[in-house]
């Protein structure tokens, strides 16, 4: 369940001050000066999954700093990493200057000064979680801290539609699985942390976990006709010239792993055993081809006979016969 403060039915003269208490009270000790002369709107929703709170802050234009001061109010090390919604803002923290746009993460540590400087009306999504649950060092979160993380490519681009769905919905778990969910954030901001901190250590953890997300896509999405470098890109908000970058090392082309993963599963179909065996067309269309010629040319180029011959070997043969589940080439 979330708990919302919103300045919205406060007198304008006491809105402020209420939104200043709202917010140091919700995320840690703060001062927020508002940017404009009108009367200031903010709203702070928030809600925990385990040690990890979140939450999402919509306001006007303000300044918001966090000084030794304030610091000394506060009882626990906490670590915050802030995905930017809507709005610009500028983060300074130990000596960096950042600025940050729509779909940018920062990292920044609460024991430390910092600031953020909003020029026009933002919303954003701030994940805080104590810092020695993440496991790395001070000296990488320092070298993250101050800095713009960009999401169109690499580990970022996997973090962000993640993070982004867990904000929407962080308070409509149940307990056993809000700490499990917590435990999964920990480890994923340990890795970018690291990624930015050692990314010469980093880069091929990162393709990594990209690439187990986009085979995953790839296989959730067979069926569909339309699926296809350029969807696959946008499904994870990479361009596509760094998509075919990912498969580079994988001895085929994304495309190719579409086609030949369609074909094991056309495969498998209709080597599957049944009073009725499936018409090689309904097996076709029900994969992601769309044209029958193709599909048995591509068919046959795999498994060195059509559909139909290899419907008929693998349905009439008896049970001491060849495997049934043969996979076709990569070629």
């Amino acid at each position: 369940m979330s708990l919302v403060l919103t300045t919205a039915s406060v007198p304008d003269r006491d809105k402020v001050a209420y939104w200043n208490d709202a917010v140091s009270r919700t995320l840690v000790p703060m001062t927020v000066a508002p940017r404009g002369d009108g009367p200031f709107d903010g709203r702070i929703a928030t809600a925990r999954l385990g040690y990890l709170q979140v939450s999402t802050v919509e306001a006007d234009a303000e300044r918001v700093r966090r000084t030794p001061a304030l610091i000394a109010r506060s009882s626990e090390a906490l670590v915050a990493v802030g995905v930017q919604i809507s709005g610009t803002a500028t983060f300074v923290q130990d000596g960096r200057r950042a600025q940050v746009g729509e779909g940018d993460l920062v990292v920044y540590d609460t024991t430390r000064p910092y600031s953020f400087d909003y020029p026009q009306r933002f919303a954003t999504h701030v994940f805080q979680l104590p810092r020695r649950t993440l496991g790395v060092p001070d000296s990488d979160i320092q070298q993250v801290t101050g800095n713009a993380i960009g999401t169109g490519d690499g580990f970022g681009a996997m973090l962000l539609p993640f993070l982004a769905t867990l904000a929407s919905s962080a308070g409509g778990y149940a307990p056993a699985v809000a700490n499990r969910l917590a435990g999964n954030v920990v480890d994923l901001f340990a890795t970018l942390i690291a990624e930015r901190a050692h990314p010469e250590d980093t880069d091929a953890d990162a393709r990594s976990h990209l690439m187990a997300r986009v085979r995953d896509h790839i296989d959730r999405n067979l069926g569909d006709p339309d699926l296809s470098p350029e969807s696959i890109a946008r499904a994870h908000r990479i361009s596509v010239r760094y998509l075919h970058r990912l498969f580079e090392g994988e001895g085929m082309t994304v495309g190719q792993l579409v086609r030949q993963r369609r074909l094991q599963e056309c495969g498998r179909e209709l080597a599957r055993r049944g009073r009725t065996a499936p018409t090689v067309s309904a097996v076709a269309q029900r994969w992601g081809f769309v044209n029958p010629a193709h599909f048995s040319r591509a068919f046959r180029a795999s498994y060195g006979v059509s559909p139909r011959e290899w419907r008929d070997l693998r349905t009439t043969q008896d049970d001491t016969g060849q495997r049934a589940d043969l996979l076709p080439s990569s070629r």
